[in-house]
């Protein structure tokens, strides 16, 4: 570490008087302080920053800056935990590794949490800062105007920066901010586009809301939901929104093997375990190794594969068939099941230990019927999947159509949604679909089943959104025109599911 150095010794002795002012430190905050002064005055540069995690891992904030020779408590800094900008400082801490840039270039990478001035940054150091466990805590960032070699500089701040940290931990606040003015602001409600998921009903945002608490833990989770809710996309999102997201990602349906199959499968066997076990064979446990592994249909795993299984959970060891040694693994176990587990466990069909390990942390999926507007939403982005991939022109939407769509109960749910559209664009012989399309109850083969009351609703809605989408979605030009309070339209709205996020969705597709 020192050979790299310029005056070794001096550098040395500096580190030493730096250790040794950190170690008699009582407070975070004098901790922070002291370590952004360091880092700076060692490595010579212009700023030095410390950012820690909170006690929830889903928020990365500024706690300490060295700007310009003295402390600096700018403006709260506060970078969102699902990764979807991917800027320097999420990158450094999704991968868990030192990012190093000798010749920063702002016009590739964006600096906004670097102070501005009238100098670029020239070079960029930033440092993962780990606990006892080898848990990413925060980050260390030092940065220089002019370019430079601050590689030499990375291993002599790392165990400054990891020293500061459990000194932090040892004074009984680990992972928390220093001090109340270094409380940053709350991360932004979650969108559309948050974990790669598609949906703004209530329901779907308690479910990204439960998605980043679980990130960046180690925690088992259990995906529950009826089936066609899109349980291995949730999976799918914590994997590659979190700290293993550079590692694979293995799904299993526990449903679609046999017991002696679906073993061999999960823990892998050494050569000579049963006939025909010609060679040692890795299980997916060992594959998914410092990644994760999806169990889906976890309710139909078998009794004597449930109890091996806790084990791993427990111990995080596993024993293949055939061997007489067990090895440690680090997989994050990520689980999912249609089943009420509970009534499962009292017919004596499911473990009640591994019931009571797997629900540390439930997420339950709403089912399609429940997340109202979300079916227009998906049924847009469906469609436009799909003529992309049958590389045809993208199709309009009747009002009879989407009316269709939002009033069905979708047993199937998301599956049985993408099934439909799927079908109907090759039934559509040209740009438009057409409720015949779709075949649905409420289409005009069935009309004669609907109720006076139904009826009247039908021909509500259409003249709603019909004057909505006219007056661009302005709701109070459209309570205007059709002589309403305002408050009254609110009111037939929601009473009528008609959603404002649809009415955009269709003036863009028009303007398009």
């Amino acid at each position: 570490m020192f050979a790299q150095i310029p005056r070794p010794l001096q550098f040395a002795e500096s580190m030493l008087e730096r250790f040794a002012a950190l170690s008699v430190l009582r407070t975070p905050s004098a901790l922070s302080s002291a370590l952004v002064e360091a880092c700076a005055q060692l490595s010579d540069c212009t700023l030095s920053q410390l950012y820690l995690l909170d006690v929830t891992q889903t928020r990365l904030s500024l706690c300490a800056q060295w700007y310009q020779g003295q402390l600096q408590m700018p403006e709260s800094v506060s970078v969102s935990s699902d990764y979807s900008d991917m800027h320097l400082l999420q990158y450094c801490l999704c991968q868990n590794r030192p990012l190093l840039m000798n010749n920063l270039d702002a016009d590739l990478h964006s600096t906004a949490f670097l102070p501005d001035g009238d100098q670029p940054w020239g070079s960029l150091l930033c440092l993962p800062l780990t606990d006892e466990q080898q848990h990413v805590r925060g980050l260390l960032v030092t940065a220089s105007r002019t370019p430079g070699e601050l590689g030499q500089m990375d291993e002599a701040l790392l165990m400054l920066g990891n020293f500061a940290v459990a000194q932090m931990q040892l004074l009984g606040r680990p992972r928390q901010l220093a001090e109340p003015a270094a409380v940053a602001t709350q991360i932004s409600a979650p969108s559309r586009e948050h974990f790669g998921l598609i949906g703004e009903s209530a329901g779907m945002k308690q479910v990204y809301s439960l998605i980043s608490k679980v990130l960046h833990n180690p925690v088992t989770v259990l995906i529950t939901g009826e089936t066609g809710t899109g349980k291995e996309l949730v999976a799918r999102a914590i994997h590659d929104f979190g700290l293993r997201r550079s590692k694979a990602f293995i799904a299993l349906n526990c449903a679609a093997m046999p017991e002696n199959l679906l073993e061999s499968e999960l823990f892998g066997y050494r050569k000579g375990a049963f006939s025909g076990a010609d060679r040692d064979h890795k299980g997916l446990f060992d594959a998914a190794d410092g990644g994760t592994l999806f169990l889906d249909e976890i309710g139909d795993m078998p009794l004597l594969l449930q109890a091996k299984l806790l084990r791993v959970l427990q111990e995080g060891e596993l024993r293949p068939l055939g061997s007489n040694e067990t090895h440690k693994v680090d997989v994050r176990v990520v689980t999912a099941t249609h089943h009420q587990l509970l009534e499962q466990v009292q017919a004596g069909l499911f473990r009640e230990d591994l019931f009571y390990r797997l629900t540390h942390f439930p997420i339950h999926l709403p089912p399609l019927r429940e997340r109202g507007e979300d079916i227009l939403l998906l049924a847009r982005e469906f469609v436009e999947a799909a003529c992309s991939f049958l590389q045809r022109e993208q199709c309009r939407w009747s009002d009879a159509a989407l009316e269709q769509l939002a009033s069905h109960e979708f047993p199937g749910n998301v599956r049985e949604l993408k099934g439909l559209i799927a079908r109907a664009l090759l039934l559509c012989d040209g740009n438009l679909l057409l409720p015949e399309h779709f075949n649905l109850p409420g289409s005009p083969n069935n009309e004669g089943q609907l109720s006076l009351r139904e009826r009247m609703e039908r021909v509500e809605r259409n003249l709603l959104v019909d004057c909505l989408r006219k007056n661009q979605g302005n709701q109070t030009s459209a309570a205007t025109e059709l002589g309403l309070p305002r408050r009254t339209l609110l009111y037939r709205m929601q009473r009528l599911n008609i959603c404002p996020a649809e009415l955009k969705a269709s003036r863009g597709k028009n303007n398009a």
